[in-house]
């Protein structure tokens, strides 16, 4: 075993130093004050021997220092292309800017159809509208050729004519907002406009208030192309029909 009083000298000195117990001799080699070659005083042998010629005091003055290393971590990178990613082209650029990516064309193709559908809308409303205020207004014709107010009066569906080619107008102009009043309108002219063709007996024209009424009706809902296009044929043709079967009467 290394001993616990040491005394060391360089091999050039000619005096020794100490006495220094292991853990001072270690911080000398710490500071650079002592090497391999540095003479310890060997009690048992009763000579000098260096450092290294003593394992057991070596490897305690001089230990062993474990080498600090970085290991090193792998970084991925969020825009790194994957061996399979297909490269983009300008035209799948433009289609990005414009929403037309595979991720929002279904979203961009659903608006663009309620665009037209409300389009549709405000076209067949007004229409129907013309075509309900003729069928209401074609009976009256020849009191309003001669302005004969009491005969107007005695046909008070021509009022509803007058609603009609107002809401008509306002409908052209883009007054959208009205459209809880169209809807109104479409219910109170099936009740006026069916009691009378129910009273006279006359059912096709029954058939074309219904048709004319539901049209125009869903024509101020509808956010779909085909309920448009349906609301729309609905709405112009019943109403269509409605005035050929009075004017033909």
């Amino acid at each position: 075993m290394a001993p616990t009083e040491l005394y060391i000298r360089n091999p050039s000195d000619a005096e020794a130093r100490g006495p220094f117990s292991l853990q001072q001799v270690a911080d000398l080699a710490e500071a650079g004050q002592v090497n391999h070659e540095t003479l310890v005083h060997d009690a048992s042998a009763g000579d000098w021997k260096p450092i290294a010629a003593l394992p057991q005091l070596a490897k305690v003055v001089f230990p062993e220092k474990k080498k600090l290393s970085l290991k090193p971590k792998e970084v991925k990178t969020l825009n790194r292309l994957e061996d399979a990613a297909k490269p983009i082209d300008v035209n799948e650029m433009l289609d990005a800017a414009q929403g037309r990516t595979e991720d929002t064309k279904d979203k961009v193709a659903r608006q663009k159809g309620m665009e037209l559908a409300v389009r549709i809308g405000g076209i067949a409303a007004p229409l129907t509208l013309i075509l309900a205020a003729a069928a209401e207004a074609i009976p009256s014709l020849p009191a309003l050729m001669a302005v004969d107010a009491a005969k107007i009066m005695a046909r008070p569906v021509v009022l509803l004519a007058v609603i009609d080619i107002v809401l008509a107008l306002l409908l052209w102009l883009g007054l959208t907002s009205l459209y809880p009043l169209v809807r109104f309108r479409a219910a109170l002219g099936l009740g006026i406009l069916g009691f009378i063709a129910h009273a006279q007996g006359t059912q096709m024209q029954l058939v074309a208030v219904a048709l004319g009424s539901a049209g125009l009706f869903f024509s101020t809902v509808a956010l779909a192309v085909v309920p448009a296009v349906l609301a729309a044929a609905s709405g112009i043709g019943g109403m269509g029909l409605l005035a050929w079967l009075v004017w033909r009467t």
